[in-house]
């Protein structure tokens, strides 16, 4: 099993680029969103591509990625181990004083790539066992590789030779609490910044905590662990850990590795709930096995959730999640005493291969539950889990209320936000209301991070993915007007391109072209199975929804003026149209007020970008950004021609075949903007996904109206698409498919 560790780098450096691919499709803003473009069916290898670059090819090392398939939704991998009390143990990389009795756990799993060549190239198992008294926990690994790879060098790194990459979250809460990652060799160690960690108790991985040795003998390296564990740590608490080995055979590519974890899964200490579980067990205590099924209330429901958890009716603190197979079917050993069997989550995508929102329902969780004892050495058939679905909100009216809307409707707006936050499970909203050229309404809502319940307000900041890209428009048309780029000029004659150099027809490519989206480039090279940059199709001939396209005119901004692309934006946006809680990249005070991105309700790492992107890394709230909307509306800061430029039709955007509006319903790009034709009068905006934060602002010209709204959450575009029906349309007829 080979792993190209270059190309996969360079998928994680990308990945808030990632929804641009176009996983979502829901039909009112669906060609709002920065994912637009023609693929609405998913090649198998990008969807292999999403699982890898989701589950965080360095396992939370060094570039954090949030995360989107069904893996990230659970908050637990299903590997489920027991701990029993074990004493005088010495750590020097010798098992002969550990029990001989205990069970091995196979290291067995590949998050990435396929089986190995035999188990000689490699097999692994661990014990594990804790020690009250000492509040530790002591692990020990055994490995047998045929080749085993020692980076002596200066450049030693965690993927330049075999090394043990171990994970723990000792408070193994429900809601996702933070992950320690220590990374091992012979010549090397490291751990996880938790700078960007979503749970802020976690202040630093130390090594003070863990104390690990190794030691090979022939074909077998033992690495003996052990843990501190802090007060919390008592018998019949479950917390999680895992195992990752990173194995590099002498005969690989430098760039290749082969992946080998506990638990299903990677990407284990970039997002809540990658661990598998382990039991502190009384001695000698004894589990049962329980085995059951689920199923669905509603029979038109096929498929199942892939997990169900089970809680310790009498203590919390233990609980444990457990796979399920496509029948429903499930098999678990377990502690003897009571449990509650529920749901492990909330949401379930019912077509989670294609990753549809519009496929999402909500289990109703409060009542879908059953109760279970588990008796030792026994056998025991469990109550079926019948699961019940809630039904979707149906409170959209005939006629958008923001068309009358008065301070007496504001508090119909927030019981709808507040009704779509509780059912998608949409953790926080920033909401800014337009209705005569002016803001009626502006609220926030909700909370920041699900694990620490700190509020959203006026100052928390929301990643704005897509909606960056009329943003950076707005500075080149005001570059345009003072004649310091054209519109129609070929980009490499300012700045040439030299990794698409090969191909003549980029000689073709203008910043028309760029900002109708007619460039030839893929939305990102990494997506091409090479993962460089070609160009589809003659520039300017057809219409392919591309960031790349963006980020290369931000190049040629910067050469032609000798600016940073933030002194420039700040000159030619931000301050022309009173932007000023906006930011593009890094900082001290966006670290301290940006919220954190959720999938699932299971919150992000924060992480920010060190060098803005023009396609995908603003951060603003609600309020703010309608200055910008407004300003476009007023046309300020631009002459009326380069207006009438900058909102003329460039591109027809092909309908979507999934797309459930009527006929009277078209969109286009201007030059940067998105525009549509409705039966309700043009309107103009964009929509934003990077994938943990949904976004969308627009405004309907002739009825001088419009919203913009930031959520922290995957799931936040289901509110996008009902937010234009309940303000502005009102319920809409959609055609069957």
């Amino acid at each position: 099993m080979l792993l190209c560790i270059t190309f996969l780098k360079n998928v994680v450096i990308h990945f808030k680029k990632l929804i641009a691919m176009g996983l979502h499709f829901n039909s009112l803003t669906r060609l709002f969103n920065h994912q637009l473009n023609e693929h609405t069916n998913i090649p198998i290898f990008f969807t292999v591509l999403i699982t890898l670059l989701f589950t965080n090819v360095t396992f939370g090392s060094s570039t954090p990625t949030n995360t989107s398939s069904k893996d990230l939704v659970t908050i637990s991998n299903g590997a489920i181990a027991y701990a029993y009390p074990i004493s005088n143990i010495k750590i020097d990389g010798d098992i002969s004083d550990w029990p001989t009795d205990l069970e091995r756990y196979p290291i067995n799993k590949f998050p990435y790539g396929g089986d190995l060549k035999n188990k000689n190239d490699f097999d692994a198992y661990f014990n594990v066992g804790y020690n009250i008294s000492e509040k530790a926990l002591y692990v020990i690994v055994v490995v047998t590789d045929e080749s085993h790879v020692v980076d002596t060098s200066d450049e030693s790194d965690w993927n330049t030779q075999d090394s043990f990459n171990f994970y723990i979250d000792e408070q193994h809460s429900p809601n996702g609490s933070g992950v320690d990652l220590y990374q091992f060799s012979e010549h090397y160690k490291d751990t996880n910044d938790q700078s960007v960690s979503w749970d802020p108790s976690k202040k630093e991985t130390s090594w003070d905590n863990i104390e690990i040795i190794s030691k090979r003998k022939s074909t077998t390296t033992i690495y003996e662990c052990k843990v501190k564990l802090s007060n919390t740590i008592k018998v019949g608490k479950s917390i999680g850990i895992d195992h990752v080995f990173i194995d590099k055979d002498a005969d690989d590519d430098k760039n290749s590795n082969s992946f080998i974890a506990w638990g299903n899964g990677g990407g284990k200490s970039s997002a809540p709930g990658r661990l598998g579980d382990v039991i502190l067990m009384k001695e000698k205590e004894k589990t049962g096995t329980i085995q059951g099924k689920i199923a669905w209330k509603d029979a038109k429901l096929k498929k199942y959730p892939n997990q169900i958890r089970f809680t310790a009716k009498n203590n919390s603190d233990l609980w444990v999640q457990t796979a399920v197979d496509s029948m429903g079917n499930y098999t678990l050993d377990i502690p003897t005493g009571e449990y509650i069997i529920s749901p492990a989550k909330k949401l379930f995508y019912s077509d989670e291969s294609q990753f549809r929102d519009e496929k999402l329902v909500r289990i109703n969780t409060q009542n879908d539950n059953s109760n279970v004892t588990v008796i030792a050495n026994k056998t025991i058939d469990a109550p079926v889990l019948q699961l019940s679905v809630v039904p979707d909100p149906d409170i959209i009216p005939g006629k958008g209320i923001l068309h009358d809307f008065d301070t007496n409707k504001t508090v119909m707006v927030d019981k709808f936000i507040n009704t779509y936050q509780e059912h998608y499970q949409i953790p926080g909203v920033s909401l800014a209301l337009i209705k005569d050229g002016k803001i009626v309404y502006h609220k926030t809502y909700g909370v920041k991070n699900t694990l620490t319940k700190e509020k959203v307000d006026d100052k928390t900041l929301f990643e704005a993915a897509s909606i960056t890209k009329p943003v950076f428009g707005f500075a080149v048309m005001r570059l345009v007007e003072r004649g310091i780029i054209n519109l129609d000029k070929p980009l490499y004659e300012y700045l040439p391109f030299e990794d698409i150099a090969h191909d003549d027809r980029y000689k073709l490519i203008t910043a028309r072209h760029v900002m109708c989206h007619k460039t030839g480039f893929p939305n990102w090279a990494w997506m091409n199975e090479d993962g460089k940059i070609d160009i589809k199709f003659t520039p300017g001939t057809k219409y392919q929804y591309s960031g790349e396209g963006f980020e290369y005119l931000k190049r040629v901004v910067v050469h032609i003026t000798g600016k940073d692309i933030n002194t420039i934006l700040k000159e030619e946006v931000l301050t022309p149209l009173g932007l000023e809680n906006t930011y593009f990249s890094k900082n001290d005070y966006l670290a301290k007020v940006v919220s954190n991105g959720h999938f699932d309700n299971l919150p992000s790492q924060t992480t920010l970008p060190s060098n803005p992107g023009m396609a995908w890394s603003m951060h603003t709230e609600a309020k703010t950004f309608t200055n910008f909307l407004l300003g476009l509306s007023d046309k300020k800061g631009l002459k009326a021609e380069t207006y009438q430029e900058m909102f003329k039709v460039q591109t027809e955007i092909p309908k979507d075949e999934k797309d459930t509006r009527s006929k009277e319903w078209q969109d286009y790009f201007g030059l940067s903007i998105h525009m549509q034709k409705t039966p309700f009068g043009p309107s103009f905006g964009h929509g934003g996904n990077n994938g943990d934060f949904r976004c969308l602002a627009v405004m309907y010209q002739d009825l001088d109206m419009g919203f913009v709204v930031f959520t922290n959450s995957n799931t936040g575009e289901i509110l996008h698409d009902d937010l234009v029906e309940y303000l502005i349309t009102g319920k809409q007829q959609k055609k069957k498919l």
